[in-house]
């Protein structure tokens, strides 16, 4: 019986090793599990889980051009989005949007989030956010 998450995005990343580095050194992601032969793993963090295999023509549905994941952003939340904010800056990694405080109207109520967007070596829309809590409106 299946006990993972219901959704999990596999990303067709062009340089595995480049990819790996990204998420598990700047994000903090970790390695559930990988298939070096296949070039591909399974990354966690907290409760997020995301598949990454480099391409190899298996899964294309279409020409690949950068920046991959047009028209998709993939939010992911975390603990402390500063501290995953400020280790980005250090290693001068590119920002798309800057850590910002955002309220978000659901019915009665505004949910608040920290969170900035970066995008992955292949172009692919990161929303990193931390909850803030909640109030009326």
């Amino acid at each position: 019986m299946f006990t993972g998450p219901t959704l999990t995005p596999e990303l067709s990343v062009s340089n595995i090793e480049k990819s790996l580095d990204f998420y598990i050194n700047l994000l903090t992601f970790k390695v559930k599990y990988e298939r070096k032969e296949d070039k591909f793993a399974m990354l966690i963090l907290g409760g997020c889980e995301i598949m990454i295999e480099q391409v190899n023509g298996y899964w294309s549905t279409g020409e690949l051009a950068y920046p991959y994941g047009r028209g998709i952003n993939f939010q992911i939340m975390v603990e402390d989005v500063e501290v995953i904010y400020r280790r980005l800056k250090a290693h001068a990694y590119p920002i798309k949007y800057e850590l910002t405080e955002s309220w978000y109207r659901v019915d009665d109520k505004l949910y608040g989030q920290q969170e900035f967007l970066v995008m992955d070596p292949d172009g692919y829309l990161l929303r990193l956010a931390e909850d803030i809590g909640e109030k009326a409106v």
